[in-house]
């Protein structure tokens, strides 16, 4: 049986660590009236230190700072992106479940066809078609990610069809459009917001590789992925701080946001987690 310590434990740790980067994103540029992007050559790629905790990039300015701004562009397009897809992925998949039919069948094979296509792939497209930018990125990452929380959705609500409430509802003369907004969307909101909250490291690693491929932000732009690819050269001379901390700020948020999303599937799902603990 596993431990509800443990439990716990991963909870309130994945918690904490959300928390303090929630934090950092929103008080440290304000408060620290510093440009991220001034320019020491005399300072250039100097070690970790009291002065600099994650020293210094190849253009001498502070990593840290830049580490910060540059999650928060990251988390920005997260956020945003992870919201606009469960938006089109909810309303695809509900209408598909809830309408069947031709319907289900035309959102469907629309749904396979933007799967056949790799996300990177389609992503890359989609950046491709406009100047660089945040918003540009953040439509790429809508666009190739909405796919699964519409097939959630659509899986749920064809189960809740069969539910008694809804055969109530239905012989009580609702329409299917009312059964749909009124009793089948509500039941699979919790369902979507969790697919939101796992889908927000996935988009942010997608703005990183789009980044690093030069394909995302722009390059003066501070981004985890951007901090990366403009890293490559100090990596090769045998400085890895500058690769280090920026992969470490993308990791350590994916990580804790998956333990987040963890709790909640299993609150989702208490028959799930007592099959698992047995």
């Amino acid at each position: 049986m596993a431990d509800p310590r443990t439990h716990r434990l991963r909870l309130w740790s994945s918690a904490l660590v959300v928390g303090v980067v929630l934090l950092a994103v929103l008080v440290v540029p304000p408060l620290v009236q510093l440009d991220e992007q001034a320019v020491d050559l005399s300072r250039k790629l100097l070690p970790p230190s009291w002065e600099h905790p994650f020293g210094t990039d190849d253009l001498g300015r502070d990593l840290l700072l830049r580490c910060v701004y540059g999650l928060r562009i990251s988390l920005l397009v997260g956020l945003v992106a992870a919201l606009v897809a469960t938006v089109v992925g909810t309303a695809v998949g509900a209408a598909a479940g809830a309408l069947g039919g031709w319907t289900d069948r035309t959102l469907m094979r629309l749904v396979d066809a933007f799967s056949s296509v790799p996300h990177l792939l389609l992503g890359i497209f989609v950046v491709a078609l406009f100047r660089p930018g945040v918003w540009p990125v953040i439509a790429s990452v809508a666009v190739t990610h909405w796919l699964s929380t519409a097939r959630i959705v659509r899986s749920e609500v064809l189960s809740l069809r069969t539910r008694p409430f809804v055969d109530a509802a239905v012989s009580g003369g609702a329409s299917r459009w009312r059964v749909a907004v009124r009793h089948l969307l509500p039941a699979v909101l919790p369902q979507a917001g969790l697919a939101a909250v796992l889908m927000i490291p996935h988009a942010m690693w997608h703005e990183s590789a789009l980044s690093f491929l030069g394909l995302g932000l722009p390059s003066h732009q501070a981004s985890l992925g951007n901090l990366v690819q403009n890293a490559r050269s100090s990596l090769l001379a045998g400085h890895g701080w500058p690769t280090l901390f920026p992969g470490l700020l993308l990791i350590v948020p994916t990580l804790a946001l998956a333990g987040l999303a963890g709790v909640w599937r299993d609150r989702l799902n208490p028959r799930r987690r007592s099959e698992l603990m047995l």
